[in-house]
């Protein structure tokens, strides 16, 4: 009786093909809507352009920097690419710390932070007099006016600082670093993580042409021919387009399947009504719907005995990680009782089980609204080009993609069944947003495509 009342409880995360078909078609619409010249000022889905205009064709060559800046932690890295070896090779990278006061602290003090890190990685590495191409990858909704110019639309993944918003990030990257005056950089490719994963993985796979991320945030990119993209002068080749599908739902789309957990998470995050897609679906808040479905349970007394913790009732103390750990196939029930034992519940066997059920209920609906998200894109590049099949590669990287021990054999069945007129390969990206930046910043630097007779890049808007 009690198991099946657990059941009736998850229902609502369930999500069925039929729903998730229902799902893509709303993605479809509201991607057109953020391609429209008039419509794309109240998209949810904000469909930017990137003003990528090609994706590696094996000639790169040179030294680059690369910052890659999209959660706590940010990474300098110097990456060198071989033609000759047909190799991009990581020098050395330095990985930094962001605290929570610079998170949440005026914009000045976290550019300021950032140049100082790039300081000392140059030092370390003897690079001071040199003057390099510099990729930033930086990960939060961007209205990218050209290749080196880039407005921030809103912070996400919990930083808030102030003087950012409606700025330019290049503009401020670079007055932090003349303010320094101790060394200087070259031109600037600004790089969603998206685009660095897709180039990233483009440069060994040639049919790479989507890029996506399931780690902290969600987000996907991918080459959209250039006829559709009516914010931007231009009719042939193709424009890599930067989503932003963390946005879809924010206008109620999905209110349908947005359960009483989801709309606490949203609610009680630093941007209520923002993001409401990626909000059920990343790293950054899986572990908090689960802890809220593990306290309304324990609050039914279907879970604990009805005994609650102090740690139960604290927000993010159940992490993200700990589902990984609990859905693991050969320890997953012994990482539950550890991880519950650590949490102060007193819980017996069946108690594990139900924790093990909810988690791989919330990771599933994860997985599976990917899914849908993705067959969209791959449906809408085969219908673009006409094709009665497509075969494309995806380039993927993200913590809940790489860590998780179901996700991604979840995401790949589904979008099979929901999009089998494409043929989809999956790439794990290595070190997509750092590597991939470079890759951006080396392919603008590429003479001309001749047989195209344009640039790889655009670099002005029309």
């Amino acid at each position: 009786c009690e198991t099946d009342k657990v059941q009736k409880y998850l229902e609502p995360f369930r999500l069925s093909l039929e729903k998730l078909q229902e799902v893509s078609v709303r993605l479809r619409k509201d991607m057109k809507r953020g391609l429209g010249k008039h419509t794309h000022h109240k998209a949810p889905v904000k469909m930017l352009p990137t003003f990528v205009r090609a994706t590696p064709d094996g000639t790169e060559q040179g030294d680059f920097l690369a910052l890659d800046l999209g959660g706590t932690n940010f990474r300098v890295l110097h990456v060198r690419i071989s033609e000759e070896e047909k190799k991009v090779i990581k020098m050395d990278s330095q990985i930094c710390a962001i605290p929570q006061e610079i998170m949440l602290g005026p914009g000045v003090q976290l550019f300021d932070h950032i140049a100082a890190c790039l300081s000392e990685f140059l030092d370390s590495q003897n690079l001071k007099g040199q003057t390099l191409p510099l990729g930033f990858t930086f990960s939060f909704p961007c209205e990218q006016k050209e290749i080196d110019k880039s407005i921030l639309i809103r912070w996400t993944k919990g930083f808030n600082c102030s003087g950012v918003e409606g700025e330019d990030v290049v503009k401020l990257l670079k007055e932090a670093i003349q303010r320094r005056g101790d060394y200087n950089i070259g031109s600037v490719a600004m790089v969603n993580d998206t685009v660095g994963t897709m180039m990233s993985c483009g440069y060994r796979d040639q049919s790479c042409e989507i890029g996506m991320i399931i780690g902290t945030g969600t987000n996907a990119c991918y080459m959209e021919e250039m006829k559709n993209v009516k914010r931007v002068e231009g009719e042939d080749g193709r424009m890599c387009i930067n989503t932003e599908w963390g946005g879809f739902g924010d206008d109620g789309a999905l209110s349908d399947i947005h359960t009483q957990a989801d709309k606490e998470v949203d609610k009680t995050s630093i941007n209520p009504g923002v993001h409401i897609f990626e909000k059920m679906i990343s790293g950054m808040y899986l572990g908090e719907i689960v802890r809220l479905v593990l306290l309304d349970l324990t609050k039914e007394k279907l879970l604990f005995k009805g005994e609650v913790s102090e740690a139960l009732t604290t927000p993010g103390k159940f992490e993200t990680k700990f589902i990984s750990e609990i859905e693991e196939p050969d320890n997953g029930l012994e990482n539950a009782k550890k991880i519950l034992t650590e949490l102060d519940l007193k819980w017996n066997l069946v108690d594990a089980r139900v924790v093990r059920l909810v988690c791989d209920t919330i990771s599933s609906r994860s997985a599976r609204l990917c899914a849908a998200a993705l067959a969209t894109i791959a449906k809408r590049i085969c219908d673009n080009r006409g094709l009665e099949h497509l075969k494309t590669t995806v380039g993927v990287d993200g913590t809940v993609y790489r860590k998780h021990p179901n996700f991604s054999d979840e995401l790949q069945e589904v979008v099979h069944l929901l999009a089998p007129k494409c043929e989809i390969k999956f790439l794990v990206s290595e070190d997509g947003s750092g590597k991939g930046a470079a890759m951006v910043t080396a392919v603008a630097q590429r003479p001309a495509t001749k047989e195209l007779g344009q640039t790889a890049f655009s670099f002005q808007q029309g």
